[in-house]
Order: C-alpha cells, then sequence, then structure tokens
C-alpha cells in the first residue's frame, strides 16, 4: 500500500477519465490525498473523497500565485482548469464551511511563491507581503480547525521558515521539497515531514534523501505534473507514487517494502486517516 499525499484529480486535467483514474488506484492500492488549489478545486477535492468510503480525502487552501496575479503574468494552466489565473480574496468561512466534511484532512496547499516575481522593488514588496497575509490567515484556521498544513514553497524557503518558526505548535508537511539540506534539517527541527514528488528524478536530492530520517518523509506525485520518466505517460497520476517510493528505497539502500510501510504511515499519522 502507498498513499500518494499531494494530487489533483480534482483538476481539469482528469475530466474526462476521473473514474478510470481512480479504478486504478484502487486496484493498486494507492490512497490519495487530493489537494486544492483555490475554492473551486477545494470543493471538487472534497466531493472526491465524499463518493468513497475510504482511500481519498482532501485538502483545502488557497495557492499563493491565486491571491497575487494582478502583480505578476501568470500563463494559463489548462491541467488545473480552463481558465486565467484570477485573484480570490480568501474568503475563511467559505473554506471553514469546506472543512466540515470529515474527509477534509489538511489545509492546503498553501504558502509562498517567489518563482514569478514583479521586476520594480515596490510591487514585489506588495507581492511578497500580500502572500504572507494570506497565508498567516491559513494559519489561523489550521489551528482552529486542528488540522495539519500543506505548505507549497517555491523560490522562498528562508521566508517560510521565518513565518513558521513565529508560529509554533502547527503540524504539515513541506510538499514537494526542493530546498538545500539545511533548510529541510530547519523543518525537521520543527517537526514537519518533507514531501517528496518526480522532482527528485530531475533536481539533485539525493544527499538530502539520505540524510534525512524515512520516518519523516512522505511521497507525493503533485499529479498531473512532475511524472517519472519510468511511467511512459505525459500525465502523471497517483499509481505513479512508486516511482519516487522506489528511488528513495534505493538512495537510502532499505527495502522498496519497507518504504511503502513507513511512509503509509506517516500519511496515517499527519494526516489522522
Amino acid at each position: 500500500m502507498l498513499i500518494d499525499t499531494h494530487a489533483h484529480l480534482n483538476f481539469n486535467a482528469y475530466k474526462n477519465d476521473l473514474e478510470e483514474v481512480i479504478r486504478r488506484c484502487l486496484s493498486e492500492n494507492v490512497w490519495v490525498v487530493n489537494v486544492g488549489s483555490k475554492y473551486d478545486t477545494s470543493k471538487r477535492a472534497v466531493e472526491i473523497a465524499e463518493g468513497y468510503k475510504a482511500g481519498f480525502y482532501a485538502a483545502i487552501g488557497l495557492h499563493p500565485i491565486h491571491s497575487v496575479p494582478g502583480l505578476v503574468k501568470i500563463k494559463t494552466d489548462l491541467e488545473e482548469g480552463n481558465f486565467n489565473s484570477t485573484e480570490e480574496d480568501f474568503d475563511i468561512e467559505k473554506y471553514r464551511k469546506l472543512a466540515k466534511s470529515e474527509k477534509v484532512v489538511a489545509i492546503g496547499e498553501i504558502g509562498l511563491d517567489y518563482y514569478y516575481r514583479p521586476k520594480t522593488k515596490k510591487k514585489l514588496e506588495l507581492f511578497k507581503k500580500k502572500q504572507k497575509e494570506v497565508f498567516l490567515k491559513h494559519l489561523d484556521l489550521a489551528r482552529e480547525l486542528n488540522l495539519p498544513m500543506i505548505f507549497h514553497c517555491r523560490s522562498a524557503q528562508d521566508d517560510l521558515i521565518e513565518i513558521l518558526k513565529n508560529n509554533p505548535g502547527i503540524q504539515g508537511v513541506v510538499h514537494c521539497f526542493s530546498g538545500t539540506l539545511e533548510q529541510a534539517k530547519k523543518y525537521l527541527e520543527m517537526g514537519f515531514y518533507l514531501g517528496f514528488t518526480g522532482i527528485i528524478f530531475k533536481l539533485d536530492l539525493d544527499n538530502i534523501i539520505k540524510e534525512i530520517p524515512i520516518e519523516k518523509i512522505l511521497v507525493e506525485t503533485d499529479c498531473p505534473y512532475l511524472t517519472p520518466l519510468k511511467a511512459g505517460s505525459e500525465r502523471n497520476e497517483p499509481i505513479f507514487v512508486k516511482y519516487v517510493a522506489k528511488r528513495i528505497a534505493e538512495l537510502k539502500n532499505i527495502d522498496y517494502q519497507k518504504v511503502a510501510e513507513i511512509t503509509t504511515q506517516n500519511a496515517k499519522t499527519l494526516f489522522k486517516i
């Protein structure tokens, strides 16, 4: 058994064959946490999860790129949905209502994303300030609901670490970790898990995976993105999380089944499933 702790079957990429993808998950005993990126996709994640007694769960939240699109030019993501990235005010009451579903196991994916940034200093300051404000509102909601968080962080690790140091008591996972070993250790010191996706086949994260304890690792796909080459598919899906687990087993020189067993238990512990 494996748990893909970060998938997006709630995205447009699966609108034509969602049931087939889910059947493949069930046949290979892969459980899935579908993660929202804004209200509509969060709602869809909950709807999918509620359609199954076990094996499918939801996380709800507003991705940082959807809180500041007026300050940066973001390309339309047809995989997510057939729309331009439009600003969405974080309506905490709408998300609070979604969280009433027992299938909601986390707040996310939320965090900081400085990859695409404004060119002027003034706009950059506003860009970062607004993302941090929205992120802090999610922190408040997670505390209120006693839910762990799924952090998205791109080109902003140090800022995220600083915020989390000043807001103790939160549990969660740094999704699709791509920082340094030093940054990884800082997250671990605060008690967070690190999630690894197919990006480990593109970036040199080998030493980080070797160094950190398997008890603090979660496996993810981030599907439909970051497809492992061995999958032989352009579009990623949850069953391909096995390639991430197998690579981790190789790097840590331990049995694949052991990685599957431990990372599954890690996910069950964090998300209380």
